[in-house]
């Protein structure tokens, strides 16, 4: 089954199933793609008043960290965060949160306010954001807090009769079961998809090569965008005009203009112009190409017909919490003296098999696996001995482990048309909505259904 050109370029190369897809559209409204975040000891963030099903944090403002509830409509995160810390008056580093959300979407997700007052926070206006205080609590919100996200999504303008819609979904799902998850690529939203260029930026990164990453970013147009988008960063591409470009650049290009307020001041620095965007922001272009190169893997894997659910010799296996989590800092690689007993390990649910995030302090696979992955580094121009770190790439290029496969847990239709169908799944944390729905839609043109 071919795949979309949008997916090739991210690495995706192939579906996990071979039923055919019900198409349709997601996000036709924000309404429809609906996230809440949960925690590792089952609090759930709610997009509606509903109070968290446990009680986080003490009443009294004993710790210096205010939980809260954050939700937003329409709002990309880091830019949702900036919002808040501005309405407070407080420094953005001050509002800490564990996992990124979609950005058109309704989502909630847990925040920490650092000597902030339940008081000053239930007063916080912000279009289209609500602060809901819930306690305080010892230290500051953190990705290791987080167990996943609980989605619940409508698919629009199906061009199948319910009945259709129930049999493609229901065998799509008991496919994904059959084999272990869902196989656990990096989802579009990881590399912009109107603008699929996040991963070069990174790869430029890497090498120490700022001008080129800097202009990737600012000047690199995409036929998927808006116009004026396209036609600042054409301008800007040709005439390299720093000042002329921040005049021009749409007001929404709120991290391009950033950087361009810089090259004004400093046209050749252009790693502090990176240096201006958010921490987490300067860290996600190195880690899209890392991610870029995992699914490059992962689809050579599934395309060689090596197993995901079942370890080879040379695979890396990662131990797996008793939350579900995969605990990527217990590894090992399996040997021909493990294998028997790591394979009893997976199949236990105690061991999962799991593939490199290519960095610098990651190695990559051994066995059949090792010799797939130097071929497609190879074929990418890169070579199979771990990336130096410069001064910006430090932020987030280490690498590591992921799981080849994530579960998709309590998976339910909840309403089914004869044009659309409603359905909610809980991932783990680091796996994509899309990615799932990437199956159950198998649409032609990802970018005109909403991904």
């Amino acid at each position: 089954m071919s795949v979309p050109e949008i997916d090739r370029l991210l690495g995706i190369e192939v579906y996990g199933t071979k039923m055919p897809g019900v198409g349709g559209l997601i996000r036709e409204s924000v309404e429809d793609f609906v996230v809440e975040e949960i925690l590792v000891d089952g609090s759930k963030a709610s997009t509606s008043d509903e109070v968290p099903s446990k009680v986080l944090g003490s009443i009294t403002p004993r710790q210096h960290f205010l939980l809260c509830v954050l939700v937003k409509r329409n709002w990309d995160t880091f830019l949702a965060v900036k919002n808040v810390a501005k309405a407070l008056d407080i420094d953005q580093e001050r509002v800490q949160f564990a996992g990124i959300k979609d950005a058109k979407a309704v989502t909630a997700q847990y925040v920490t306010l650092e000597n902030v007052s339940r008081e000053d926070a239930a007063k916080v206006e912000v279009k289209d954001i609500t602060i809901k205080p819930v306690g305080y609590v010892r230290e500051q919100m953190s990705l290791f807090y987080l167990l996943g996200n609980f989605f619940t999504i409508t698919i629009k303008n199906i061009s199948h009769t319910k009945e259709i819609i129930q049999e493609r979904t229901n065998q799509t799902i008991k496919e994904l079961k059959a084999i272990g998850g869902i196989p656990n690529f990096f989802g579009h939203q990881r590399f912009g998809t109107t603008r699929p260029i996040t991963h070069k930026v990174g790869n430029a990164l890497s090498h120490g090569n700022f001008e080129e990453a800097a202009m990737l970013f600012l000047a690199k147009p995409s036929k998927f965008e808006h116009l004026n988008s396209q036609q600042a960063r054409q301008e800007l591409e040709s005439t390299r005009d720093f000042k002329k470009a921040l005049e021009n650049f749409p007001k929404q290009l709120r991290f391009e203009r950033l950087m361009l307020r810089h090259l004004v001041e400093s046209p050749d620095d252009f790693l502090g112009a990176f240096k201006r965007l958010p921490i987490k922001l300067q860290a996600l272009f190195v880690q899209a190409h890392q991610s870029y190169l995992f699914n490059r893997f992962l689809s050579e894997r599934i395309k060689g017909g090596l197993p995901l659910s079942e370890a080879l010799v040379g695979d890396f296996v990662v131990a797996v919490e008793r939350s579900g989590l995969p605990l990527t800092i217990v590894s090992k690689i399996v040997t021909a003296e493990s294998l028997i007993d790591c394979n009893k390990q997976v199949k236990e649910g105690k061991l999962r098999v799991a593939l490199p995030i290519f960095g610098a302090k990651q190695k990559l696979s051994q066995g059949v696996m090792g010799r797939v992955e130097r071929l497609v580094l190879a074929a990418e121009g890169l070579k199979d001995e771990p990336l130096r770190l410069n001064e910006l790439s430090r932020v987030g290029g280490k690498g590591g482990l992921r799981t080849v496969l994530s579960p998709v847990r309590d998976f339910k239709l909840t309403k089914v048309l004869d044009d659309s169908t409603q359905a909610s799944f809980m991932l783990n944390r680091g796996s994509y909505a899309t990615v799932v729905l990437r199956e159950l839609m198998k649409t032609k043109d990802p970018i005109a259904a909403g991904f």
